[in-house]
This record gives structure tokens, sequence and C-alpha cells, in this order.
């Protein structure tokens, strides 16, 4: 077994061994290109082995319209903070009706950004003992941090993420030069996601810290039984 695998399935042991009356709606945070939707996906065969369910979801399925998102500028950090995505949405839409006392008919997605539109879905009904894994950035800012029942912060130095970062946006189409990506990163992401330190101190709320410079070598460096 891998030394990534070994660190997926410990984090896995944790998360299906909390006990609460309803799903349990995990955090997993980080900046951009840290790792988070692959950590994600990577834990969700885990678990369902585990037999739960899993629900998907992420930050991206809640963004603001256009309009919003860059009313202070396109290349605007505190823009980026926060203006990018629609708190209001993840905790109306998710975050409660899995919570204490919910209905359990949530909506894992409510705007796409490519077309920026909503995503006119029906609800969909969780089952009471799953777990909701949901990636992002800025999971754990003051407005959402309480909602979760488990909060990950995946930390990568942004000498490492930002070089990622802009390697996917290539694959991804979402620019076609490489300089002008990487400004776009120092300029607004960057800024933006030290202000969300500055603000939130994510690492204080987290409880499992894991160190992902090294894909294939993540390290748990810090959990909350350990503080």
């Amino acid at each position: 077994m891998s030394r990534r695998r070994k660190i997926i399935e410990e984090l896995v042991d944790v998360i299906v061994t909390i006990e609460r009356p309803h799903p349990i709606r995990v955090a997993i945070d980080g900046v951009d290109a840290a790792g988070k939707t692959i950590l994600a996906d990577e834990m969700t065969p885990i678990i369902e082995e585990r037999g739960r369910a899993v629900i998907r979801a992420s930050i991206d399925g809640f963004h603001n319209p256009k309009s919003i998102r860059y009313r202070q500028g396109a290349d605007s950090p505190r823009g980026y903070y926060q203006d990018s995505f629609n708190y209001e949405a993840v905790i109306k839409m998710l975050l409660i009706p899995l919570g204490p006392g919910g209905n359990r008919k949530h909506h894992r997605r409510v705007f796409d950004y490519r077309a920026d539109a909503p995503t006119p879905e029906p609800p969909s009904a969780a089952p009471l003992d799953a777990v909701l894994l949901f990636d992002g950035v800025f999971l754990l800012r003051p407005e959402l941090v309480a909602y979760w029942d488990f909060h990950i912060f995946i930390d990568v130095d942004f000498e490492i993420s930002v070089p990622r970062a802009v390697r996917r946006d290539l694959r991804n189409g979402l620019g076609s030069a490489e300089e002008a990506i990487y400004a776009r990163y120092q300029q607004r992401y960057v800024p933006g996601q030290r202000l969300y330190f500055e603000d939130a101190r994510p690492k204080e709320h987290a409880d499992v810290i894991l160190d992902n410079n090294q894909i294939d070598s993540p390290m748990i460096i810090s959990r909350s039984d350990e503080k």
C-alpha cells in the first residue's frame, strides 16, 4: 500500500467514526491547486467501501454571477475573497438540509460559472448516514466554519501550488498563455488567499492539516486530538 493510500485511509477511518444524527459534512479546504478535488475523489470509493453513501460537491457549483464576482475588478484580491461564491446558497441549499434538524433534501450545485447561469436541478435526498465531501477554497471562513462536522486543510506552499494551478488551467482551456495565467494568480488569487489567511485563520479551525507539497507522499502535520 502506498503512503498516499495509507494517509487517505487514515482520514477516512476518522471521518466514518464521527457520530451525528445527520449526514457528516466534511470541508476540504486549501489554496488553489492544493489537491482538494483529487483528495475528495480518492476518499469517495474508500468511504463507500465502508458502507456509507458519499455526496460529492464543490464550491465551484456555488459561484456568484460574473457581474458580482468581478464587481471590484477582474484582478482584485479582495474581490476574489469576498465576491467569488454564494455562501448563502451553500448554507441554505446544502449545509442546513444536511445538518441538525434538516430534511436532507439538498442541492449539490446551483450555478454554472462557465455558462454564467443557474442550474435548475431538483433536490436530492441524502441517507441519514451519508458523508458530504465538499472541496473548495475559503471553506473555513467565518460564514461557513460552524456548519462543518469535520475540517481538513490541505497545506501547500504557493511556490508549488501556483505552477500546478497554471498547468491545470492550461489543460482545462482556462487561458492560452502561461505568462498571463501566472500573472493572474500573482495579482488576484495568491493575494486573495493571503487575505483569507489573515481574516479566517483556517489552520486554527482545521481538525486535520495535510501537507500535500509532495503529492505522492502527503503528511498529516496536525490533528485536533494532538493540539
